[in-house]
């Protein structure tokens, strides 16, 4: 069959679903992870013809995408900072947004010849602890999830990025002490709120562990507090913190690190312009 054929079908059975772009860009991912073809051979050779088994892969992960599947959970891995992470149902599928978090706790230690103790909460798939200690060398990381399934991948992920991460199974809201002095501490946890579910799609919602997402309405800050409770006992003279956050709750996210004597409390904005990301320093 021509794969131009392919990409034709792709269009019929998905526009009605996806943006036309965002077809484009999964029927892509799709042929160079499963045909190992470039992108752009559609341009060069528009009548490449493919095999029956391969036909079968496309029209699988053609089945997949129809069911609202992510193109992510599909491949079994995506892209985070140019690493190449592994991710399924048991794992967030890491955002834009988080690279974003990323990036500033690196260019906050780009001057930084020290070791660095590290620990990232709520790991999911690893992705942030990964992808600084891959990037920064002086990083020494810990990273700590509840969900036993979650650490698995993460292990192997940190195997694959050829990284050395500790990783713990904890609560953070059953725990008191992480255990150990820590530079920095970095979290990307639940806040989604039950009352944005309409905002959602239904990839998302039906397919992401929903444990990572959610906090009860009444109490949307209760990750951050617990994490501020830790911080305060477990960060280091000048420890900081950083955090990815619910763009509508910057202001009660700034306002509880206040009222633990958190200093140099700084929000900042992704590229999408919503606050998404807060940095504190812990107090005297």
């Amino acid at each position: 069959m021509l794969l131009k054929e392919i990409k034709d079908i792709y269009h019929k059975e998905l526009d009605e679903i996806y943006p036309k772009e965002e077809v484009d860009s999964m029927f892509y991912l799709m042929i160079e992870h499963f045909l190992g073809l470039e992108r752009f051979i559609l341009a060069i050779n528009p009548d490449i013809i493919i095999t029956k088994e391969e036909e079968q892969h496309m029209f699988e992960g053609l089945s997949k995408l129809r069911q609202e599947q992510p193109i992510q959970y599909i491949l079994g891995e995506t892209t985070f900072m140019d690493l190449k992470i592994m991710v399924n149902e048991s794992v967030l599928i890491p955002r834009p947004e988080t690279e974003e978090l990323v990036n500033w706790v690196l260019d906050d230690l780009e001057k930084c010849n020290e070791s660095i103790k590290l620990i990232d909460i709520g790991t999911g798939s690893g992705c942030i602890a990964i992808a600084l200690s891959k990037l920064n060398p002086n990083i020494k990381a810990t990273a700590i999830d509840i969900s036993k399934s979650a650490l698995e991948v993460a292990r192997n992920n940190a195997l694959v990025n050829d990284v050395n991460i500790k990783f713990v199974k904890a609560d953070i809201l059953k725990t008191t002490s992480l255990g150990e002095r820590y530079n920095i501490i970095v979290s990307n946890p639940p806040y989604v709120r039950g009352k944005e579910i309409g905002n959602m799609r239904n990839n998302v919602l039906q397919n992401e562990p929903l444990l990572a997402l959610f906090v009860p309405d009444e109490d949307p800050l209760l990750f951050y507090r617990a994490i501020a409770q830790l911080a305060v006992a477990d960060l280091a003279q000048n420890g900081v913190l950083y955090l990815e956050i619910n763009q509508y709750l910057g202001a009660d996210v700034k306002g509880l690190l206040k009222e633990f004597n958190f200093s140099d409390i700084e929000l900042r904005k992704d590229i999408f312009g919503n606050d998404r990301m807060i940095k504190a320093r812990k107090p005297a």
